[in-house]
Order: structure tokens, then C-alpha cells, then sequence
């Protein structure tokens, strides 16, 4: 090749390099260099990429700890067992395990809820999915009597889609806005308002804010549970996006949703980062209803821990993705304060609990009860009884409400599993020790917050009282 000869997009792929977007840069500084053909394939080798990995021949040895009791859980734990062993066959996985609460959440391959995968030296935002650091948060209330700590945290909260209204919002910390404005994947500004809004706000679906008392000191303790909504899911998917790109350099044969990022690249630490930003943001978000509760009655919490049950873990170069495990080992909470949390269902104790890493649950137990079907299919069990019919049976005793006046059956105690055989197989793979339980007292989840969010009527009133200002005015 001619050293006065100028080098084109096509050069570089003759010598062997996929178009990407360093061949612009690339090109530009070996004709401005005017590198000679030795120089210039030197410099070329820094984007040379290694060969592509293929999958492994068999599946990871992975850990199972959860065992069917009848034929529904037996193709649930068909189902999960099977998904599992074409996810371990990923390049980058090193280690696995289910926990009892396990159940499908896609095509085989995909990660189940219950599920924990060992990556080296890699972060799969898939295995964590879109509700990154969903978690749990408790708050001691003493002996504050729990139907007043229900009713302020119910007028301290906001359940459903979108976020507070700006009256309303809470003051998002300068420290933690510093952090997103320097990440690379959280500076946007949509990101940040979406971060501004949803501040204090917990979704819908099995997210819920919970009211009981201790067993062992009877005092009145709130539990909440939610991840970092919109905030989370964009990250998310920006990790995607970037995932992609890697598995089309280095895996092909790799499942779209157990692409990765590699650690050692910018990307890498950036996602990491970004990770830790967001775990930030979602442990603020369970602080501000807290303290939003205790300030309403006047009362000081007498003690708070918490846990995120779907994240990604480091210890080393290992990253321990958990998709809806709670981590038992401390050396996965910089930030730990106490024993960890796993709610089951709204009539049945949350379990507090404390444990060590074992060969069985490599430093993990359930996050809850799970599910052993669909909502859909939950709903057609209970088509010969009212919504209210239902409600009524399973939450007899329970001061149970939904934010947005709609019940939702999908989120009542015959939706998941029984709480007894989860609770029967922690002891017996050793997934944690239950050191206390909140006996249930009431809790608030979202309900079908698309058709009667309060947000939504006051909204339709405020747009109403316009409408008839503007008549007023228009007959004048």
C-alpha cells in the first residue's frame, strides 16, 4: 500500500475490521499522520477485537434450591429449571442458583425471577432486568399505634405510573444530582427530571407499603417495597443498547438478553457506576415516605435497615446478578445496618432474617413467595366469585387497601405461592435464619391505578373547574 495512497472505510475492512464508530476517528488520524502500512497496522491493533466466544458446550453447574410439592409447581420448576440450564451455557458465567421462590419470566435463557447467575468480569443488565434495586425498606415505630402509622404513611405516599406532582415533589440532594449529571448514563436531562418527579413514588404492581407490629418486641414497623421506576428502566435500557453492541463484537451465538458489558472497558465502569447512582436514588426514595410518615405523627424511628433484592453484586471480578434474591452475605451491603427482609404475601409475616454464604446459596435466599402462574390465570381460578367476594376472603382481619380505590386480585395472598412451603425449603437448603417477623396489621398497594388514580380524579376536577371558568367567561 502506497503511503500517499489515502485510507478509506474500505481498507479497513479488507483488513478484516467491522465498520464501527472509531473507523472515522481512525481514519482521519492515519491519513493526517500519513502512517506508513507497518505504523499504520500497529496503531490498527488496539481495535482489533479477539476472537468471538462461543457458548458453553453444557450448561454451568447451577445450585436448586426449591423442590415441587404438587403438579402446578412441578411445571413451574420444569419451566425454571430448564430456562436456567440454556442461560448457563452464557460465555461469562461461572456459577448459578434458584431459590424456592422461583418462576419463568420469558423464553428459555431468560433469567428467572428466584435466580442468581455468576458472571466474571462482566455486568448483564438483562439479568437484572428494567426494575433495578427493587427492594425493601423497615422503619421501627415504637409503639405507635399501627392504624395511625397506616393512615399517615397512606397520606405520605403516591402508588401508580408517573410521578408527584411539583407541589408535591420532594427535594431531590445536590450530592446525589452532582452524581447524575457526571455519569454518562444518567446525565440526561429526561433522566434527571424523571428522577425529580418519581422521588417518594412506588409503581404499581406487587409493590406495596406494609404496617405490622414485631413478634418478638410488639412494636409498630413499616416495610416498603419498590425499585427505582422510570428512572431505573431507562438505565436499563441504555445498558441494553450498549450490551448489544458487545455481544455482536464477542458473542454472536449469545442470547439478545444475556448480552454484557465488559467491566474492564469505559462502559463498563460507567455502567457500574451508574448501578451504584441508582441505588443511591431508590434507597432516597423509601427514606423520603419514611420520613414523610414519622414527620406526620410527630414520632422518631427508633430503627431502619434495608435491602435491595434485584441487583447486580461485586466481589472481585465476580458479579453476582440477582434476579429477585436477597443477599444474605454482608460483604454484598457496603451500607448494611441490620438483618435482611423478605415479604411474602400482604396477610402473611414479612421475615427478617440474617444468614451466611453456603455452597447451596452462594450468600442468597428468596425475595418472597413468587408465583406458580400468571395473573391471567390466577383470575380465571376466581371467576366464579365477585372481585369483592375475593377480597373480602383473603384479607379478613387485615386493614388492606389500594391507592387508586380498585382492587387488584392479582396482588391478594392465592396469587402467589404458599408462604409455608417457601418458608419449609429456606430451612432446608440453608437460605437464611429467621430472626424475627412483623406480624401483618395492613398495607396499601397501587390497584389498578390506570383507571381510578386519585392523582388522575384530581386532575379530572382541576381540568373541569378550568372548563367551567372558561364557560363562565365565554358567556360574559
Amino acid at each position: 500500500m502506497k503511503t500517499h495512497e489515502k485510507i478509506t472505510g474500505q481498507h479497513l475492512i479488507d483488513l478484516g475490521f467491522q465498520p464501527r464508530k472509531w473507523f472515522k476517528d481512525a481514519i482521519s488520524y492515519i491519513n493526517s499522520n500519513d502512517l506508513d502500512n507497518d505504523a499504520m497496522l500497529a496503531y490498527l491493533e488496539q481495535f482489533r477485537l479477539p476472537p468471538m466466544l462461543d457458548l458453553h458446550e453444557v450448561a454451568v453447574p447451577f445450585k436448586v434450591n426449591i423442590k415441587a410439592e404438587n403438579e402446578l409447581e412441578e411445571k413451574n420448576v420444569d419451566a425454571v429449571v430448564s430456562s436456567m440450564k440454556v442461560l448457563m451455557r452464557t460465555p461469562t458465567l461461572v456459577g448459578g442458583s434458584i431459590m424456592p421462590d422461583a418462576c419463568p419470566t420469558g423464553p428459555a435463557g431468560t433469567i428467572p425471577v428466584g435466580g442468581v447467575a455468576v458472571a466474571k468480569n462482566a455486568i448483564h443488565p438483562g439479568l437484572h432486568s428494567a426494575d433495578i434495586c427493587c427492594s425493601v425498606m423497615l422503619s421501627d415505630f415504637g409503639k405507635t399505634d399501627p392504624k395511625m402509622v397506616l393512615d399517615a404513611a397512606h397520606a405520605s405516599t403516591h402508588f401508580g405510573g408517573g410521578g408527584r406532582e411539583r407541589d408535591e415533589q420532594f427535594r431531590f440532594p445536590a450530592d446525589l444530582l452532582e452524581e447524575f449529571e457526571n455519569n454518562y448514563f444518567l446525565r440526561d436531562n429526561q433522566m434527571i427530571q424523571t428522577a425529580r418527579k418519581q422521588l417518594g413514588t412506588q409503581g404499581d404492581g406487587n409493590h406495596f407499603l406494609f404496617i405490622g407490629t414485631s413478634k418478638k418486641t410488639g412494636n409498630t414497623m413499616m416495610v416498603t417495597h419498590h425499585g427505582s421506576r422510570g428512572v431505573g428502566a431507562r438505565l436499563f435500557d441504555e445498558g441494553m443498547k450498549v450490551a448489544e453492541r458487545y455481544r455482536k463484537d464477542l458473542s454472536e451465538k449469545t442470547l439478545k438478553q444475556n448480552a454484557w458489558i465488559p467491566f474492564d472497558t469505559e462502559d463498563g465502569q460507567n455502567y457500574w457506576d451508574a448501578l451504584q447512582i441508582v441505588r443511591s436514588w431508590t434507597k432516597k426514595n423509601h427514606e423520603c415516605i419514611h420520613d414523610a410518615t414519622a414527620k406526620k405523627l410527630d414520632v422518631t424511628i427508633e430503627n431502619r435497615y434495608w435491602n435491595e433484592h434485584n441487583f447486580v453484586f461485586k466481589d472481585g471480578d465476580l458479579f453476582y446478578h440477582a434476579k429477585g434474591a436477597t443477599p444474605l452475605d454482608e460483604k454484598f451491603l457496603p451500607d448494611i445496618t441490620g438483618p435482611r427482609l423478605i415479604p411474602l404475601n400482604m396477610s402473611e409475616p414479612v421475615l427478617i432474617v440474617e444468614g451466611k454464604s453456603t455452597t447451596n446459596n452462594l450468600g442468597f435466599a428468596p425475595h418472597g413467595a413468587g408465583r406458580n402462574m400468571s395473573r391471567t390465570a390466577h383470575k380465571k381460578l376466581k371467576v366464579d366469585q365477585t372481585v369483592q367476594e375475593v377480597f373480602d376472603e383473603e384479607t379478613k382481619g387485615l386493614d388492606v387497601r389500594f391507592y387508586s380505590n380498585e382492587i387488584d386480585i392479582t396482588e391478594l395472598p392465592s396469587a402467589y405461592k404458599n408462604a409455608a412451603t417457601v418458608r419449609s425449603q429456606m430451612k432446608e437448603f440453608g437460605l437464611g435464619k429467621v430472626i424475627d417477623e412483623v406480624m401483618p396489621f395492613g398495607s396499601i398497594m397501587a390497584g389498578d391505578w390506570q383507571k381510578n388514580a386519585p392523582w388522575k380524579v384530581k386532575r379530572r376536577k382541576k381540568l373541569e373547574r378550568m372548563k367551567a371558568a372558561e364557560a363562565v367567561k365565554s358567556e360574559k
